[in-house]
């Protein structure tokens, strides 16, 4: 009977990218659990297979193997007391730095714990065996297959990052005896660039830089990405958390949620920094994406990762800029184009989170830092631009409601001679208000307190809390906390600590005392209370990302309308937009 590749799918990755990534060397030894990845490699007939019953010995011949040839070599066996005698060989492998991969053949890890025989626990290890471990569950679908091929990617890349070593796989099966598969599936290859490797050339088409959270850049840093952009006629995308204040800066919220025509057909997507508090997904409008970070981890947020570059970014930026002409700023202009389009297009906003944003945005003082709370405030600013010489920041690191105003505070205690603002939502303050109350408090703090008496982010229109229609209030959004929208409870706290306070329900209150609130001058730290409701709060959120959508709504009816009942009816329907 002919066999050929095994039905799981998970086995099929794992050959491909062996196959990809150039380890033809294996020593396999025999057992049930990884019987199907034996027959599957050898039917292949592109590795170079032996065979070795003892697995203290299969390791060590590995050891032999790696250091002979100099390439990674792949080691396999079943699950229970085989997988315990790779530790000597492998042990070994680790001082050494050896690239040993080593593919542990697994039962179903729900078994675990429940006196199955030959199932043990193999989820910690000794610190001195494997450098990297990861479990690759049964592939059911696309997404466990697309999470399979990127722990395998990362596993093989742990081979040799960071001088090398032994990396670990722990591969479940399900006993499948199926045998037919006669080709191996696409799958994504994720290479690590390091310092002195050989750069891949840059694809054509239109590339942009993505910046999630990050320190601020400095002013050598700045000229870098500038001249990159300058260079290769791109532009660098972000939010409030980027730390980058270049020519070539461009906030990319407005411009995502109208379908900004600029956004099209980007080709590469050059993505730096950490956790980003971008809600709206730059990296979907790219075809690829190419990660810098000296971490050395393939950390594939998009899902379209092809290059990590384990390498600063001022390196990477130099090496694609050299060598290259300058070709002009027309991708740039059309992002400021289109952003100033759709600005101006916003229409007339309820009371509300991002309409103070949007006055409070351009009018703050230079040289001055402001702090964001988390998703709302975030994102009601990441809609407007502020003042390049502003540094701003946010807690998206773990990005948890806890901890805003502490860090506020840590921040204006460095320059006390420095204006900190804080945009905060109600929930974060009353989480976090025993900052007020520490003795170092300076008078460099300004505090924007956005009480709507609830967790209006778990009742607006794009979180699925809006399916529930009766009682959101009650547990999901957790209304009524904290004095219920206490007209007292924060004034009297915040005077009794020696804080300015002043407080808002209308547009109009807010514009009296906002002069107060950005006022330059340093004289005492305040918390400016400001009351609004979760329908305003969601509807400005509706109203400001369907601007774009209006013009295509007409288009598509007038397109309709046109074909049926002429010019005439396109000219009356008009008139149901207006």
């Amino acid at each position: 009977m002919n066999t050929f590749y095994s039905s799981e799918k998970s086995i099929q990755i794992l050959i491909a990218l062996l196959k990809a990534h150039k380890i033809k060397k294996v020593v396999t030894s025999p057992g049930g659990t990884n019987m199907m990845l034996n027959a599957s490699l050898q039917y292949d007939g592109s590795f170079d297979i032996y065979s070795s019953i003892d697995e203290r010995s299969a390791a060590y011949i590995a050891c032999g193997i790696a250091t002979e040839s100099g390439e990674p070599v792949m080691i396999t066996c079943t699950g229970a007391t085989a997988s315990r005698n790779y530790m000597p060989g492998l042990t070994e492998a680790f001082y050494r730095k050896l690239p040993i991969l080593v593919v542990t053949g697994t039962q179903d890890m729900r078994r675990l714990g429940n006196l199955y025989d030959q199932v043990i626990d193999r989820t910690v290890h000794a610190k001195d065996v494997v450098t990297f471990s990861t479990y690759i569950p049964s592939v059911r679908d696309e997404k466990d297959a697309d999470s399979a091929a990127l722990k395998i990617n990362q596993a093989i890349s742990a081979l040799t990052l960071n001088g090398g070593g032994p990396s670990h796989i722990n591969l479940e099966t399900i006993y499948s005896k199926d045998l037919s598969i006669k080709q191996l599936p696409t799958v994504k290859i994720i290479r690590r660039i390091d310092y002195d490797d050989e750069f891949p050339e840059l694809p054509d088409g239109k590339i942009a830089i993505f910046i999630g959270s990050h320190k601020q850049f400095s002013t050598q840093e700045t000229a870098l990405i500038d001249k990159f952009c300058e260079h290769h006629n791109a532009v660098v995308f972000c939010d409030h958390t980027s730390g980058y204040k270049g020519e070539f800066r461009q906030l990319d919220a407005l411009l995502h949620m109208q379908n900004a025509s600029c956004l099209q057909d980007i080709r590469l997507l050059i993505h730096l920094g950490e956790v980003s508090g971008d809600h709206f997904n730059m990296g979907s409008r790219a075809q690829e994406v190419w990660r810098v970070n000296k971490d050395g981890q393939l950390r594939d947020r998009y899902g379209k990762l092809t290059y990590l570059f384990n390498t600063s970014e001022s390196h990477f930026l130099k090496s694609y800029t050299a060598q290259y002409k300058q070709t002009g700023t027309s991708f740039l202009q059309a992002c400021k184009d289109d952003y100033k389009m759709h600005y101006a297009a916003v229409p007339k906003l309820p009371f509300s989170n991002i309409w103070m944003a949007k006055q409070l945005a351009p009018r703050l003082p230079e040289n001055s830092t402001i702090h964001f709370g988390i998703l709302t405030s975030l994102r009601s600013w990441d809609f407007f631009e502020i003042s390049k010489t502003i540094n701003s920041a946010s807690n998206v690191g773990g990005f948890g409601t806890d901890g805003m105003l502490s860090s506020l505070l840590g921040a204006s205690l460095v320059n006390p001679q420095k204006l900190y603002f804080g945009i905060v939502g109600d929930h974060a303050f009353f989480y976090d208000m025993n900052a007020l109350g520490n003795r170092h408090l300076g008078n460099n703090l300004r505090i924007l307190l956005v009480n709507n008496g609830k967790g209006c982010e778990f009742t607006h229109h794009l979180n699925p809390g809006h399916i529930f229609k009766n009682d959101v209030d009650l547990y999901i959004a957790a209304a009524g906390h904290f004095g219920n929208k206490s007209q007292s409870l924060v004034r009297n706290y915040a005077r009794n600590l020696g804080m300015e306070y002043m407080t808002a329900g209308t547009k109009e209150e807010f514009v009296q005392n906002m002069d107060i609130f950005i006022d330059p001058k340093i004289s005492k730290s305040c918390v400016f209370e400001v009351f609004t409701n979760d329908f305003d709060e969601n509807e400005a959120l509706k109203l400001i990302t369907s601007t774009g959508k209006i013009d295509e709504m007409k288009k598509g009816v007038k397109d309709g309308v046109k074909n049926i009942v002429g010019q005439k009816g396109v000219n009356m329907i008009k008139g149901l937009f207006k």
